[in-house]
C-alpha cells in the first residue's frame, strides 16, 4: 500500500494500463496537479511499477510505461473497479431512489 495506496497513484496506473503515456494527457484524465503528478511518478518509477522512456530529444520529452510489476496491477484495479460497480455504485442508485 505505501508504493500504490494513494489516490494518485493508482489512477496513473489505470491511465497506463488504458494506454496513456505523456505527462500531459495523464494530468488531464487523472486531474491531478502538475507538481502532484510528478510526484507521484518519480515515486512509481523509484518503485520499479513504471519507467520513464524519452520519446524526443528536441525539445527532451518522456513518456511513461508499465514494468513488468506495474502490468501484474491490472488485475488489482479490475477487481476494485468490479467492486465499486457491484456495491458503491449499486449504493449510489439506492440511496437517489429513496429520495
Amino acid at each position: 500500500m505505501q508504493v500504490v495506496g494513494d489516490r494518485w497513484s493508482l489512477l496513473v496506473i489505470r491511465e497506463l494500463i488504458f494506454g496513456t503515456h505523456r505527462f500531459s494527457e495523464i494530468q488531464a484524465y487523472t486531474g491531478a496537479p502538475a507538481a502532484t503528478l510528478s510526484e507521484r511518478l518519480r515515486k512509481l518509477e523509484k518503485s520499479g511499477v513504471i519507467e520513464r522512456r524519452r520519446y524526443s530529444e528536441h525539445p527532451r520529452r518522456h513518456e511513461y510505461v508499465l514494468t513488468a510489476a506495474g502490468d501484474d496491477l491490472a488485475p488489482v484495479l479490475a477487481a476494485l473497479g468490479d467492486w465499486g460497480a457491484r456495491h458503491v455504485m449499486r449504493a449510489r442508485t439506492v440511496s437517489a431512489e429513496d429520495t
